[in-house]
């Protein structure tokens, strides 16, 4: 799965990170540091700091290709334009 962030829009509240702290970590007091593609076994993780963050800044995009997100994660995958 691929990992999109809006660092203009994320505000560095750190649910993200808190959440999934093997795919996001803060670097210094603001600065959002990301693995743009996560590993399947980390989904449930990843769907939850997606959920979590405030101001929405995280986009999930699946790779499977089929054009549709996770049903048990209730996220729509992010379009093919995204990135």
């Amino acid at each position: 799965m691929r990992l999109v962030v809006d660092l203009n829009r994320c505000q560095g509240y750190a649910q993200c990170a808190f959440l999934a702290p093997d795919v996001f970590a803060l670097h210094g007091h603001e600065a959002l540091r990301y693995t743009p593609y996560a590993d399947d076994s980390r989904r449930e993780q990843v769907a939850r700091a997606v959920a979590a963050c405030p101001v929405g800044a995280i986009l999930l995009d699946d790779l499977a290709g089929d054009g549709a997100g996770d049903p048990a994660d209730g996220l729509p995958a992010a379009g093919p334009g995204v990135g």
